[in-house]
């Protein structure tokens, strides 16, 4: 039977911690998806499943926030890696943040990680020879906590070609024939564990998955189990997984789903229907494989005895991916070779396949839309779709399985469950530096099925686009347009525009974000885009 008593010193419990990238809401089984994730659902079927977490719309600045318990602005990430001058935006974690890792490893615990850092500056691939690793500007894992790190620096890597894999303090230089990123890094995290359990230490395990993140690449038997799966369309597909979310009583309410994005076209209309059948298969794929890795990684704990005292999470670092692969967009940036010479195509060529490792490219916009149903817009943006994430818990001594949770919480909301779960202190000062006061609130009461009511607003910006949460009601802007407010409970789906219609609410929550976004550093976009693109060094921004 579960225990609800906080945990002594010797039965601490063991925390692994599992980050997607560019996940929609609506790609698991669990909430509607037809791609296989029996691995992920099982955990929310034994566990619990909280239907409106959020995270931060965007990969660096979800990061940095999972990982200190603080806004992205106050753990120096505001926007991405690039060094906008300011504190907020200086790229990488502030010296005034500290990371689960650093407060975890100062209580005992081995601290391991394994997949994407994205959390020091800058990095351009093309160009990994002026690389700075592990400088002031560009900490490493390592330097912030971690005793063991196996992955990636910077936000993207080719799954079977990566241009930089650093293994704690030293860059591998060699790469197998049968290479795989998902599978490596859970196999590296699985040899951490192991390593962690002969010391008889509890363990902190950061799982950071680079999938489903483009570029599309996945192996040819996930591939063929999605072959014809998406032959109906984007339409089809997304009314199918509203439907089955609804059914699954995934929400609290049965919303009406958005429209489909108006920029995207309908399906009868697609003139490389095969094609863009192909890049949602491939896309399912890299789910599904990255589910099996998380199969892989339970296995090993049950072999090893860790399974029952283990607390497991899984979110999503934002919404689906509407990001189109252009040969001079973001596919610039990468190497157009593989490490054993072979040309590589770049960017989304229309009736090339994707998934092998010649191929870069992006499954795009409308089936970003697909993932992030039955919710508005995509990643970058602090509407529904771009925010949006089911978090996934499990601890079978902590909790017993109960149903959806709906209260809403936030990325920032992880470290203080993670501390309270493990029974640590958060440290007040690292390095010698004075640590700023934590801004999330504990989920654990949550996971129990014990009353639990966020007291503090949800904050967010991202290039400008701003919103916040109080209780029921949203009030959330695209970029400097006019601001929109939404009953949330009555309308995640935000169809139902209430601006004008209860002015003294409207101007309490305005003055409330105004009031968070002086405090915390937030820039006028309009002023810190030129800044952003003078660093990246070209004339417009690309997605």
């Amino acid at each position: 039977m579960p225990t609800t008593s906080e945990p002594d010193q010797k039965q601490r419990p063991n925390v692994i911690l599992i980050l997607a990238d560019d996940m929609g809401f609506a790609d698991l089984g669990v909430t509607g998806s037809e791609i296989r994730t029996p691995n992920i659902d099982a955990l929310a079927q034994d566990g619990v499943m909280l239907s409106a977490m959020y995270n931060c719309a965007r990969c660096c600045p979800t990061r940095a926030s999972l990982l200190t318990g603080l806004y992205p602005h106050n753990a120096g990430v505001g926007h991405m890696g690039a060094d906008l001058g300011t504190p907020a935006y200086q790229g990488f974690l502030r010296n005034d943040s500290a990371t689960i890792a650093e407060h975890l490893r100062a209580n005992g615990y081995a601290t391991l990680m394994s997949g994407k850092w994205h959390v020091a500056g800058d990095f351009e691939a093309r160009n990994v020879d002026s690389w700075r690793v592990g400088d002031v500007e560009h900490p490493t894992p390592r330097q912030r906590g971690f005793d063991r790190f196996y992955g990636i620096m910077d936000g993207a890597t080719h799954f079977f070609s990566p241009h930089y894999i650093l293994e704690d303090d030293s860059r591998v230089e060699t790469i197998p024939d049968d290479f795989y990123f998902t599978d490596a890094i859970t196999q590296k995290a699985i040899g951490m564990i192991e390593g962690a359990v002969t010391e008889e230490k509890p363990f902190f395990l950061y799982l950071a998955h680079t999938a489903p993140h483009w570029p599309l690449h996945a192996l040819p038997e996930d591939i063929a189990r999605y072959d014809g799966v998406y032959s109906k369309g984007w339409d089809y597909v997304r009314t199918a997984r509203h439907e089955e979310m609804n059914g699954q009583g995934v929400f609290q309410h049965v919303w009406d789903i958005s429209p489909r994005d108006g920029s995207v076209h309908a399906w009868t209309d697609e003139k490389n229907q095969d094609w863009e059948t192909s890049k949602m298969a491939t896309y399912a794929a890299m789910v599904d494989r990255m589910d099996q890795s998380i199969g892989a990684l339970i296995t090993s704990l049950k072999r090893l005895g860790q399974f029952d005292n283990t607390l497991i999470m899984f979110l999503s670092d934002n919404g689906g991916c509407a990001e189109f692969m252009a040969e001079d967009g973001w596919a610039q940036f990468y190497p157009d070779h593989t490490h054993d010479g072979r040309k590589i195509t770049m960017g989304n060529v229309a009736d090339l396949r994707p998934g092998d490792a010649q191929t870069f490219q992006s499954y795009d916009k409308p089936w970003a839309n697909v993932s992030n149903a039955p919710f508005r817009l995509f990643k970058h943006y602090v509407h529904e779709g771009g925010i949006s994430t089911p978090l996934v818990a499990h601890w079978p001594k902590g909790f017993e399985p109960r149903s959806i949770a709906h209260a809403p919480c936030h990325v920032v909301d992880i470290l203080p469950t993670i501390l309270k779960a493990t029974g640590a202190t958060y440290q007040t000062e690292v390095g010698g530096h004075e640590i700023q006061p934590l801004q999330g609130e504990s989920l654990l009461d949550l996971f129990r099925g014990r009353e639990w009511r966020r007291e503090q607003p949800i904050f967010w910006e991202h290039e400008g686009n701003a919103a916040i949460r109080l209780g029921q009601f949203k009030l959330v802007r695209l970029h400097d347009l006019a601001w929109e407010l939404y009953d949330i409970e009555a309308d995640r789906t935000e169809l139902t525009n209430l601006a004008g219609r209860n002015p003294a609410l409207e101007n309490n929550l305005i003055r409330q974000y105004e009031s968070w976004a002086e405090s915390v550093g937030v820039l006028d976009w309009n002023k810190a885009l030129p800044k952003l693109l003078r660093a990246w060094n070209i004339e417009a921004a690309d997605g």
